[in-house]
């Protein structure tokens, strides 16, 4: 039991140390090449933040257990969305670019679209599903590049541009090149460190007796949603909401074509029975409309008004801890 607990404070180190790494060389990139934060975050960053998931789900379907997928994606959605997000937006609410925001925002819809069709109407996932997913996401990054590249000599912060030239000289002696490579060290430490967080906890949980199906729900999908965590409170404490906000954004579209189609094509599976609310497994009847609730509490308000609230923040919350109390009393 020991071995377990250290093992989990070292990959709770691992974690801290790798997101300061990534947020320090995604937002280097992002003035680098004058790109808006939200944008950086929703691509680069999400893609990083996301192996965990990847990683886990690619492995449960492989071992023929592609469910787990499904269950990981939508508690890692409710989780980056309602904890994670909300916990940014509850310290520093703040003004977002809507227009690098509609982009991410209406592939996740378009997204949770099919993948509620799925669900109810078919009752599963099929290779098809995934290939259709996965296209999904190959579709995004390249609409996304074009726009990334049409913005590049355009600063969604002038402010921090002005302060940008002013370290002109400083910046030119930090190649482009060291900061990639950063990036790429501090997803590979922060994957390690959830990887470790997330089998040692799960030991741990199982140890005090935690049921698989709450394990699951809220456990692995904190445990692999920990990189986004540690980003948010990372980019957070540096100023970089903006960055923050687009990882999560993106992190959760990233769930469902990436995480999911990884997994479908892999080992296509039925809609996993799991904890049944009479006849109907309880992710149809609370798990996913909650996924999409949070979505639209967190997006839409933002949308309209082109800033957040630190209600929203407060609200979603407080949704994360109903989820979590119903999960264990349901469990």
């Amino acid at each position: 039991m020991l071995d377990h607990v250290y093992l989990f404070v070292f990959g709770l180190i691992l974690l801290i140390k790798g997101g300061d790494w990534f947020v320090d060389s995604a937002t280097a990139i992002a003035k680098k090449f004058k790109l808006p934060e939200l944008l950086i975050g929703a691509t680069v960053v999400s893609i990083g933040t996301t192996l965990p998931e990847v990683m886990v789900s690619a492995t449960a379907a492989i071992g023929g257990q592609g469910g787990m997928a499904y269950g990981n994606a939508i508690g890692s959605i409710i989780c980056n969305t309602s904890l994670i997000a909300a916990i940014t937006i509850a310290v520093r609410p703040g003004k977002i670019d809507r227009k690098t925001m509609i982009l991410p925002v209406s592939f996740f819809f378009t997204a949770a679209a099919f993948y509620l069709f799925n669900a109810y109407v078919f009752g599963k996932f099929s290779l098809i599903s995934g290939i259709i997913l996965l296209a999904l996401f190959v579709c995004y990054m390249t609409l996304t590049v074009t726009q990334m590249l049409r913005s590049k000599n355009k600063s969604s912060e002038p402010l921090e541009m002005k302060e940008i030239e002013e370290k002109k000289e400083e910046e030119k002696n930090e190649p482009i090149i060291k900061s990639i490579l950063f990036l790429i060290i501090g997803a590979a430490v922060i994957a390690v460190g959830a990887d470790l967080l997330v089998d040692n906890g799960t030991a741990i949980a199982k140890y005090l007796n935690v049921p698989e199906t709450v394990i699951s729900l809220t456990f692995v999908a904190l445990g692999t949603s920990l990189p986004e965590f540690v980003t948010a409170i990372t980019s957070l404490a540096k100023g970089h909401g903006s960055l923050s906000l687009g990882n999560i954004i993106g992190a959760n579209l990233f769930n469902l074509v990436l995480v999911s189609g990884v997994a479908t094509v892999i080992y296509p599976f039925d809609v996993p029975a799991g904890s049944m609310i009479g006849t109907t497994p309880a992710s149809l009847i609370v798990d996913i409309p909650v996924m999409l609730a949070v979505m639209l509490i967190l997006t839409v308000p933002a949308l309209i008004r082109n800033k957040l609230s630190r209600v929203q923040g407060i609200s979603l919350l407080l949704i994360y801890a109903a989820f979590c109390t119903f999960q264990f009393v349901l469990g």
